[in-house]
């Protein structure tokens, strides 16, 4: 997976933003340039999530790993559902 590896260069950079709210809030902004969501993301958050992407034509990424998995792929002991990389 392309992504994955792409995640994994950005970790430790200011370009990679995890988290739902942190996402959230730069995709309002305008800053994000993909949103990559885990398999398992709450459908609630994608939906909104989607909602703003639509409007900002930012493309979303939908993983076929689940949200633990995603979470160790970006360094973190802890879930990760929602990654964002910034323009």
């Amino acid at each position: 997976m392309e992504i994955l590896i792409e995640i994994k260069k950005l970790i430790g950079s200011e370009k990679l933003i995890i988290g739902a709210d942190r996402v959230l809030k730069y995709l309002k902004a305008g800053k994000i340039e993909k949103v990559i969501l885990a398999s398992n993301c709450n459908k609630d958050v994608f939906g909104e999530i989607e909602h703003f992407a639509n409007f900002s034509e930012v493309k979303i990424e939908k993983l076929d790993i689940p949200n633990d998995e995603l979470g160790t792929v970006c360094k973190k002991p802890f879930s990760v559902a929602v990654v964002g990389i910034l323009k």
